[in-house]
């Protein structure tokens, strides 16, 4: 984690060897690691703000606004249906799905308490999605390369297809400055609608739970907007930009260390086989949209 925090490993090099920890011994505080990281990531969406430029948060914003509602009706109703066909439990089902969906692991937390999802639901659905944010990261900035995809098709294909921001950002940051740009704002716009999802579930399931607001994407708003129009503190930007993406590299180690043989055996074959599937449609349709000129470069 040191290694992280100093810069010398890269997001793909610290998931890596988060991997290597989690899968090599047992980690004594998986529980305090999942609370760190959470808090991570969101402050370091918002120092990446500080590395934005306000026009180009709002083009790409605008520009995959349709792809992104489109895309998340589209992987919700595959859920659906492939929990059906492989006869997943439906409450796991449910927050695979919504993981695919929208954001990871931030939409099975918003959404778990309004569903009363249990414990193992919940451990089962976020190491579904673990398991295949890990495997993107690595994969993505390959795959984009081999194909030839200019910036904006790599960024808003990553933020298509791949679950968590976090590895959204470490991916496209990988892969460029601009792609970074393009998947960062278009994702956290996409993470926006965990209120409907939610408001919707707790009107269906007469819930009582409390709406979880992503406050941190007005903070990375406002960041990209003193970046924009505050330049005399432009020197002070850099510094938290950077501090942003160590903090990246760190969420993506303490991810990778979460994921052991315990929590692969604890997701099951059913489950797994799900939210492969799921991912494999809703990143090869998105591909194909994209190398088609439906989504222009």
């Amino acid at each position: 984690m040191i290694l992280a925090a100093s810069g010398l490993l890269s997001p793909p090099l610290a998931l890596a060897a988060g991997l290597l920890y989690g899968f090599s011994l047992d980690h004594p505080f998986h529980l305090e690691a999942r609370r760190l990281s959470k808090f991570l990531l969101q402050a370091s969406v918002v120092g990446l703000g500080f590395g934005m430029d306000l026009h180009q948060v709002l083009q790409a914003g605008r520009s995959g606004f349709v792809y992104t509602a489109c895309s998340i009706v589209l992987a919700m109703l595959l859920g659906w249906a492939s929990g059906k066909v492989l006869r997943v439990e439906q409450g796991t089902s449910f927050l695979i799905s919504t993981g695919t969906a929208i954001c990871g692991g931030s939409a099975i937390a918003a959404i778990s308490p309004i569903t009363e999802a249990s414990e193992e639901q919940i451990a089962v659905s976020l190491g579904t999605i673990f398991v295949l944010n890990s495997v993107a990261l690595l994969a993505f900035p390959l795959i984009g390369t081999a194909l030839h995809l200019s910036q904006t098709q790599f960024g808003l294909w990553s933020e298509l297809a791949i679950h968590d921001t976090s590895s959204v950002v470490g991916a496209t940051a990988k892969f460029g400055a601009l792609a970074l740009v393009v998947g960062t704002t278009v994702k956290l716009a996409r993470a926006l609608w965990i209120v409907p999802l939610s408001l919707g579930t707790a009107i269906a399931k007469k819930s009582t739970a409390r709406v979880q607001w992503p406050w941190f994407i007005l903070l990375f708003c406002l960041a990209a907007v003193a970046n924009t129009y505050l330049m005399p503190f432009h020197a002070a930007y850099l510094t938290l930009r950077h501090l942003g993406i160590l903090g990246l590299t760190v969420t993506l180690y303490l991810i990778g260390t979460g994921l052991s043989m315990k929590t692969l055996r604890q997701v099951g074959f059913r489950p797994l086989l799900q939210g492969i599937l799921l991912w494999i449609v809703v990143a090869t349709g998105s591909l194909a949209l994209i190398r088609g000129n439906w989504i222009h470069r």
